[in-house]
């Protein structure tokens, strides 16, 4: 993890505000949505992607009952159902 000097505190609502030279270094737009992940005391926020629930691919992905799956690991389940 590299640690960028700043420090930020929230806010009476449970708010942090993001310094605009990180959301400009991870093209974080006004509209972007972020995901939250924790590891121990840790809060790790990354620009959220849609991503394959199996390998974390983000290309050609379809929805199934509210996981994206992409094309290979739809035809490797296939391969194994016919087993």
């Amino acid at each position: 993890m590299k640690a960028t000097g700043i420090v930020r505190s929230i806010d009476n609502m449970g708010r942090l505000v993001l310094p605009i030279e990180l959301r400009k270094m991870l093209k974080l737009g006004e509209k972007d949505s972020v995901e939250i992940f924790t590891e121990g005391n840790t809060i790790i926020l990354r620009k959220y992607a849609p991503c394959c629930t199996f390998c974390q691919s983000t290309e050609d992905l379809t929805s199934y009952k509210g996981q994206n799956v992409c094309a290979k690991c739809i035809h490797k389940l296939s391969v194994l159902a016919e087993e």
